[in-house]
């Protein structure tokens, strides 16, 4: 999938990586990172409520929703920015439902959960790589750009590839167009909350971030 051609998804700003190639990317550093989890491991511990099973399927909705919510284009634009996206599911991302959600997309993995997710991701990179950018997208926040929605599923499939190798006791290394998307928009996220002082004073050094901090 990494030499999936991009086209239709204009980058925000000339620092950010194409929000196809790297969602991509993303999807190739999840599945190398589910390939790494041991046959014996997928019930172990995940992620808070998750068995490791459970986290990879929560980490492989990032493939699935991009398929589900560009099968029918939106009517308009709810959501700007993939920032906004965060802020305007504040209060549903920790809820009952959503770990249960994680639960399901786990059992929906089946006996070779590694060769299901390959599905998702194939399935996922050629839409993507299909669709204009500029489509709007049903989503949980109401209707987005593709090109601006993708960023969060690249923020999701790093940081869920970081909770997998943490699980499972691998060192993971972020690609560098899921880095640069992933943590401009945590920066961004954490912009739209105020807490833009925090984080430059905890990133610079002068003081740690308060106890429990987090951007999602």
């Amino acid at each position: 999938m990494s030499g999936a051609t991009v086209r239709g998804c204009a980058m925000t700003s000339p620092e950010l990586a194409d929000p196809v190639a790297a969602f991509v990317a993303g999807a190739d550093l999840l599945l190398a990172t589910a390939r790494r989890v041991p046959d014996d491991a997928w019930e172990r511990p995940g992620l808070g409520e998750w068995s490791v099973r459970s986290l990879v399927g929560h980490a492989g909705r990032s493939l699935t929703t991009v398929v589900d919510y560009a099968a029918t284009a939106a009517l308009e634009v709810d959501v700007g920015s993939a920032a906004a996206y965060y802020r305007a599911i504040a209060t549903v991302a920790h809820s009952a439902a959503a770990t249960e959600r994680g639960v399901e997309a786990g059992v929906a993995l089946g006996a070779d959960p590694v060769r299901t997710l390959e599905e998702y991701a194939r399935r996922a990179a050629t839409l993507v790589t299909e669709l204009d950018g500029d489509r709007i997208v049903h989503t949980p926040a109401g209707g987005m750009r593709l090109s601006r929605y993708l960023p969060t599923r690249t923020f999701e499939l790093a940081v869920h590839s970081l909770d997998l190798g943490a699980a499972i006791g691998v060192e993971i290394t972020l690609p560098e167009p899921v880095a640069d998307t992933a943590t401009n928009l945590a920066v961004r996220v954490a912009a739209l909350g105020g807490h833009t002082n925090s984080l430059l004073r905890a990133l610079t050094g002068r003081a740690p971030l308060p106890a429990g901090f987090s951007v999602v």
